[in-house]
């Protein structure tokens, strides 16, 4: 059976800075299981956008193989899309990246795509600070494949089919901060008023941004004994709550110390973090990464903006590559002439 979204939207829909409504992010109907965490996801995904005012046309949406990377489909389905081959999205993006840095990029992957297929692709993707928001639907199971436990499963976590996990997980946050990307955050799909704020946060930073979601599975990973089921998730949250506030005058200094830290990022806005002890830093790598580690001996699962590098360049930068995309560059620029490549060729020898 086939599903049509219909046209027709009520006219008192919000609009945003463009004038369009949230409708105009809308993608197709989702084919996921009912109850899905990755259908929260993407509607997190497509409010962002709407909510940060960003045209359809100058996002790119890119995946890899997985019931995660069926989400580009179910929203911004005005946006330029490309479905990659299983852990492959992450060459994907650096080769689209490099060649038009206009557009924003968003990856949606999955702990089976990110964590086994596709890890070596991922390390080199953080490497070179790609400047793309990458977001993985972690569910801990292969969905696709009858519920297998994938990289991420706890150690001890219980299957749907009895078997106890005999080792440990792969945690992709406590990776990512040690690979060094300069934007880390985790939340939980059923968190919107978190999770939200995180990827318009994630969007606006310059450089790679990493958002790792607990996502639980309906179908195969939501029973008791699961450590990423609902119930599991939501008993063991340690949630810093957040908020993204976009640069305006009048909000510069209305923010007491103590309370909240503001972080100015590249384009002028600001993620602001409202502490979940007074004394933890979003710009202290070596303490993230210790919070991190003391939260799962513990048996919790810390959310939010985890650690925030605002001063760090991305690959298009740091490669000094030009800003104009490629499909953008003239024949003249493309192909300067005898004279300039014999001056080139004089400063190689």
């Amino acid at each position: 059976m086939s599903y049509i979204k219909p046209k027709f939207r009520h006219p008192g829909l919000p609009r945003n800075a463009l004038g369009i409504t949230v409708a105009d992010y809308d993608g197709a109907i989702s084919t996921l299981c009912a109850g899905c965490g990755h259908d929260s996801i993407s509607a997190a995904i497509r409010n962002a956008c709407f909510l940060s005012s960003i045209p359809p046309h100058r996002i790119a949406k890119l995946s890899g193989i997985g019931c995660s990377s069926k989400m580009p489909t179910y929203f911004l389905g005005k946006s330029h899309g490309f479905n990659s081959v299983h852990g492959r999205m992450p060459s994907v993006a650096t080769g689209a990246s490099l060649a038009n840095r206009e557009l924003i990029y968003i990856g949606v992957s999955g702990d089976g795509d990110t964590a086994s297929i596709g890890m070596g692709q991922f390390i080199h993707l953080i490497r070179r600070n790609v400047n793309m928001t990458y977001i993985v639907a972690n569910n801990g199971c292969y969905g696709l494949t009858k519920g297998q436990d994938s990289a991420t499963a706890d150690l001890g976590s219980v299957s749907k089919y009895g078997d106890v996990n005999p080792f440990d997980g792969i945690d992709l946050a406590s990776l990512a901060l040690l690979q060094g990307a300069s934007f880390v955050a985790r939340s939980f799909s059923g968190d919107k008023e978190q999770l939200e704020p995180l990827i318009r946060a994630a969007m606006a930073h310059n450089g790679f941004a990493f958002i790792d979601v607990v996502s639980p599975c309906v179908t195969f990973n939501n029973h008791v004994g699961s450590t990423k089921s609902y119930a599991y998730t939501r008993e063991h949250l340690d949630a810093m709550p957040l908020d993204y506030v976009p640069m305006c005058e009048e909000i510069r200094t209305q923010y007491e110390a103590g309370t909240s830290r503001g972080v100015t990022l590249h384009d002028g806005s600001v993620i602001q973090l409202h502490k979940a002890s007074a004394d933890y830093q979003t710009d202290d790598r070596n303490a993230a990464m210790l919070a991190v580690q003391e939260a799962h001996d513990e048996g919790r699962i810390l959310t939010g903006l985890l650690f925030l590098d605002p001063n760090t360049g991305d690959l298009n930068q740091n490669l000094k590559l030009a800003s104009k995309p490629l499909n953008a560059l003239s024949t003249d620029e493309l192909c300067p002439g005898s004279k300039v490549l014999n001056s080139i060729n004089q400063g190689l020898r």
